[in-house]
C-alpha cells in the first residue's frame, strides 16, 4: 500500500506521540505519599531556623536528618523515585505552605536513570527555582548535586553534565547555591566509595550520610 508524504507524515507524529506517551513519568503515581506528607502539621518555636528538605528517595531516606543538625529545626518532605517534574507538579504540597530560611532539593538523580536529557533536566530545574524566588524571596535554596553510586556508574557522564548544569543556575541567581556531594563521595582515584550504600549499592548508608551531612553543613555556615 503507498501513503502520500502527508499521510507518512500524519503517520509519524502518531508514533512519536505514542512514544512520548509510553516514556511519560505519570505524576500522581505519588498521590498516597504527597496526601500523607501534607498532612503532617509542624509547629516550631520561632527561635530557630527551619530547614526545608525535599526530593527523591535520598531525601526520604535521611531519618535522622533532624539529628544532623539540631541547631535547627527540620522539616523532611521527600517522596522516592521523584523526579524534578513530580517536584514541580506537587510544589503546592510540598514546598508552598512553609516558609524556610534553606530550601534542600535532591532531584536529577533519577531524571538521569530514566533517560532524560540533562538539558531537559536542567530546564526543570530552572523552572522550579525561578518559582521558589518568586513566592519565597527569602529562602536560601541549595542545589544538592545528583549523587555517584555503584549501580548507576554507567551514566557518570550523564550526571556529570547534569551537575554543571545545576552549579551554573547556582551560580547566575541571587540566593542559589551547590551542593556538592558528587565530588565529596569519590575517593582520590575518582571512583565512588564503595562503603557508603546499603546492599542495593544505590541508596546511602549512615556513612554516606555523614558525608552528606557535612557538604550541607558549609551552606549553613556561611
Amino acid at each position: 500500500m503507498k501513503y502520500s508524504w502527508m499521510t507518512k507524515g500524519f503517520l509519524l507524529i502518531i508514533i512519536l506521540c505514542g512514544v512520548i506517551h509510553s516514556n511519560a513519568q505519570d505524576p500522581k503515581r505519588f498521590q498516597k505519599e504527597i496526601e500523607t506528607l501534607a498532612e503532617k502539621d509542624y509547629c516550631f518555636s520561632p527561635d530557630k531556623e527551619l530547614l526545608l528538605f525535599t526530593g527523591s528517595s535520598s531525601i526520604r531516606m535521611w531519618n535522622d536528618v533532624q539529628s544532623a543538625f539540631p541547631g535547627y529545626h527540620v522539616i523532611n518532605k521527600g517522596f522516592g523515585g521523584s523526579h524534578f517534574s513530580d517536584l514541580i507538579y506537587y510544589y503546592d504540597e510540598l514546598i508552598g505552605p512553609h516558609d524556610p530560611d534553606y530550601l534542600f532539593i535532591y532531584e536529577g538523580d533519577n531524571d538521569i536513570a530514566s533517560g532524560k536529557n540533562p538539558k531537559k533536566v536542567r530546564d526543570e530545574a530552572r523552572m522550579l527555582v525561578n518559582r521558589i524566588r518568586q513566592d519565597k524571596p527569602q529562602a536560601k535554596i541549595v542545589l544538592i548535586a545528583a549523587k555517584p553510586s555503584i549501580a548507576r556508574w554507567e551514566l557518570k557522564k550523564e550526571y556529570e553534565k547534569l551537575n554543571r548544569h545545576l552549579e551554573r543556575i547556582a551560580k547566575k541567581t541571587k540566593g542559589v547555591e551547590f551542593a556538592d556531594v558528587w565530588s565529596a563521595m569519590l575517593d582520590e582515584n575518582g571512583e565512588v566509595y564503595r562503603d557508603v550504600f546499603i546492599d542495593d549499592n544505590l541508596h546511602m548508608n549512615d556513612k554516606g550520610y555523614r558525608i552528606w551531612e557535612q557538604v550541607i553543613g558549609r551552606h549553613l555556615e556561611q
